[in-house]
């Protein structure tokens, strides 16, 4: 959604909620592993979904506020007790609210062919998560609030395309008490590429705050089938202001439809309890919102009475800037010429041992049994030598002596390399002065920290959290180009190191085409170029 903000930031951003992902994804997170699979002769046809999530009358597990609840959707593979479940994705955590609409959407490929059970886990987030990524949340941490679930094509098959589970406990039933339910809506991805980016801004708002003024966010939600609304993008709040201001929103088409569907846009003053006021809403097309645009003028709220009448409120939105433009996808730029190389870089240690021998960490099996540098090595390598013209990847060592040579921090590996104490990264801000350079770059790095040593620094150059790094002299990276995976995580069965480590990478790579105005070569018409890994 690209400029799509939490409406909870410390007490104002939900948990993971600066580092959202985009819902015009156009199928970018799984590029790489289809055409790796379509290179070993696996095709799958199938339909692109996307699922919008909302709940009724959770229960509540909190004593002092209402529930935080997420929902971690996961898809059964295989049949029986046999099957095992493969996370699909989470949504953000929405704050004190028993009744959620979740943003982030759950994307799923439709195979007609294939019965694809999906289930649906409520938890609520504890409070000391709450600046925590969601996807690195460990779910025996949190309070499950209930489960439902259904196959994908009873979703489908309705006209509705809705369904609405109860919930139930893990046992498959709820007992005496209500857990409340779940409302699952599906939706076609659009192929369509077109963008509009809006800028908002008001007037006059009401205000809702006794001692301060209030601290306004708009919420856009779509108009579906069935006549209810699905939110798909909120502003950032903005403090203590009646005539606010709003960054630009990116508004894809396959959120809003066509320029004709109506969208209802309404206007909130924040409480950090998540009881926010509503100061007013109003329903206008993405063409009215141009149209207001161009006339340079204003529309006001209405404020909805509870005798089923509404108030004209003075408050008023206007749009101060609407661009409409083509956006191209990883796929376009791919197929186009553009290639990844892939470079690694293998860090030796004394604590990691002589690779010569068993106990080593970098030890090499002779019966052909991967240690845990080559297991991460090989499966990153598989998907991204489809996307590399020679296939050969440059593999260095850093941190290590060669045939009893002075350390270096730079050296081939072919197999003669011993340790020495370099262990963790103990030079936390010259990696991240670098890093911040290396932002302007069309570099990604991808880290996999392997051993039990303790890596919080490493996740904080991962930068999850929203925050870009920040450089000695106060400057911001341009973009967010590292993401890491510890090993222990994957060996624990709790993450994939291949969906970890690539998830992020054509999104990492979209941002550098994008800000500069890259497009497709087909469109250039120059030689084919790469981004280095």
């Amino acid at each position: 959604m690209g400029g799509c903000f939490s409406d909870v930031k410390g007490g104002k951003q939900a948990v993971g909620g600066g580092h959202q992902r985009p819902i015009n994804r156009d199928g970018d997170v799984n590029d790489a592993v289809e055409l790796f699979n379509r290179a070993r002769g696996v095709e799958s046809l199938c339909t692109p979904l996307e699922l919008s999530l909302s709940a009724t009358n959770l229960i509540d597990r909190d004593i002092a506020s209402k529930s935080d609840p997420m929902v971690v959707v996961y898809v059964k593979k295989g049949d029986g007790f046999l099957g095992k479940l493969e996370e699909l994705g989470r949504t953000e955590v929405i704050m004190n609210n028993l009744s959620p609409a979740w943003i982030e959407k759950i994307t799923v490929s439709y195979q007609f062919e294939v019965v694809q059970p999906l289930i649906f886990q409520v938890y609520d987030v504890d409070t000391k998560y709450h600046n925590v990524n969601v996807k690195t949340l460990k779910l025996e941490d949190q309070e499950f609030l209930g489960e439902g679930s259904c196959n994908l094509s009873e979703i489908v098959t309705k006209q509705s395309r809705s369904v609405t589970l109860k919930l139930h406990n893990r046992s498959g039933r709820g007992g005496t008490r209500n857990l409340g339910t779940l409302i699952v809506h599906a939706e076609e991805t659009m192929a369509s590429k077109s963008v509009v980016e809006i800028k908002f801004r008001c007037s006059q708002l009401e205000n809702k705050d006794l001692f301060s003024k209030s601290d306004p966010f708009l919420r856009v939600s779509r108009i579906v089938e069935s006549g209810s609304s699905v939110p798909i993008c909120k502003t950032e709040v903005v403090d203590n202001n009646l005539n606010p201001v709003w960054k630009l929103l990116s508004l894809s088409m396959q959120q809003f439809g066509s320029k004709d569907n109506p969208l209802i846009i309404e206007c909130f003053d924040f409480n950090s309890n998540g009881n926010h006021v509503l100061i007013g809403k109003l329903q206008k097309s993405v063409a009215d919102l141009e149209r207001l645009f161009k006339e340079r003028s204003g529309v006001n709220f209405v404020i909805p009475s509870s005798l089923g009448r509404e108030k004209l409120s003075k408050g008023q939105l206007f749009v101060d800037q609407f661009n409409e433009k083509q956006q191209f996808s990883f796929v376009d730029y791919i197929s186009s010429g553009f290639e990844l190389n892939f470079m690694v870089s293998v860090d030796f240690t004394a604590s990691n041992g002589d690779p010569r021998k068993p106990d080593s960490l970098h030890y090499i099996d002779p019966y052909g049994r991967l240690n845990s540098y080559q297991q991460a090595i090989t499966e990153v390598g598989e998907v991204i030598q489809f996307y590399d013209a020679d296939k050969r990847f440059p593999a260095w060592g850093f941190g290590g002596r060669t045939a009893g040579g002075p350390v270096s921090h730079c050296f081939n590996l072919d197999g003669t390399a011993t340790g020495f104490e370099d262990g963790i990264l103990t030079d936390l801000q010259e990696t991240t002065d670098a890093l911040v350079r290396a932002s302007d770059l069309p570099l990604s790095i991808l880290i996999v920290g392997v051993g039990t040593a303790d890596f919080k620094q490493m996740e904080i150059l991962d930068a999850d959290n929203g925050q870009r790094l920040s450089s000695s002299t106060g400057r911001v990276a341009t973009r967010d180009i590292v993401q890491f995976v510890p090993m222990r995580d994957v060996h624990s069965g709790r993450i994939s190191a291949l969906q970890s480590l690539l998830e992020e990478l054509p999104g990492q790579f979209l941002s550098y085409m994008r800000a500069r105005d890259i497009k497709p070569l087909t469109f250039n018409a120059t030689q084919p170029s790469t981004l280095q890994l």
